[in-house]
């Protein structure tokens, strides 16, 4: 499935935040990520997500689609991140 993740966490969260999100997917922006993960990976990223946040300040929204085909995309300004090497 392919999935579109974007987190706002607290500033003292975001790199364990950030380091998780890039082991699975790609950086696109600041904050967003994408790519194509099975539904085992994305529950295994989801509960360490789980495990990081504090659910009462901090929000993660996952878009998920069955192929990147069925999303258009454009983008305004800079373009940041990219499909690059996922760590």
């Amino acid at each position: 499935m392919f999935i579109i993740l974007v987190y706002d966490t607290a500033t003292e969260r975001n790199p364990k935040v950030l380091k998780t999100c890039r082991k699975y997917l790609h950086w696109t922006q600041r904050s967003v990520f994408q790519g194509e993960l099975t539904r085992a990976q994305y529950r295994a990223l989801m509960t360490l997500l789980k495990d990081t946040i504090d659910p009462a300040y901090d929000s993660i929204v996952t878009y998920t689609s069955r192929s990147p085909d069925l999303i258009e995309t454009a983008t305004l300004g800079t373009h940041l991140g990219g499909p690059g090497d996922i760590l």
